[in-house]
C-alpha cells in the first residue's frame, strides 16, 4: 500500500536526520534527546515495515517476520518515547544553564 511505503521513506529521513543532529550536538542531554527521537523514527520504520509486509503475506515465514518486524518497531517506540520524555526536561534545564 502507497500509505506504508511513504511512512518507511519519511521515517528512515527523520532518523538520517536525527542520526546527523545527534553528532553534531555537544551538550550531552542534547545528545541523548535527539538520539531517543532518532530511535523513535527508527522504531516507526520498522513498524511501518511490518505493517507493508503483512499486507502481502505469501507464506508462515514472510508472516513470522513481518510480525517481528511490527512487534520490535512497537517496543522501540514505546521505550524510546518514555526516553524522550525523560530527556526533554534534562535538555531544557541545560539550555537553561547555557
Amino acid at each position: 500500500m502507497p500509505i506504508f511505503i511513504i511512512l518507511i521513506i519519511l521515517s528512515f529521513s527523520l532518523y538520517v536526520f536525527y542520526k546527523v543532529s545527534e553528532v553534531r550536538a555537544k551538550e550531552p542531554f542534547l545528545k541523548r534527546w535527539t538520539g531517543t527521537k532518532a530511535k523513535m523514527a527508527l522504531g516507526s520504520f520498522l513498524a511501518s515495515f511490518g505493517l507493508n509486509e503483512l499486507t502481502a503475506v505469501e507464506g508462515r515465514v514472510q508472516l513470522w517476520v513481518a510480525l517481528i518486524f511490527l512487534i520490535y518497531g512497537i517496543v522501540l517506540l514505546v521505550m524510546n518515547y518514555k526516553m524522550y520524555k525523560h530527556f526533554l526536561t534534562l535538555a531544557r534545564e541545560e539550555a537553561q544553564k547555557n
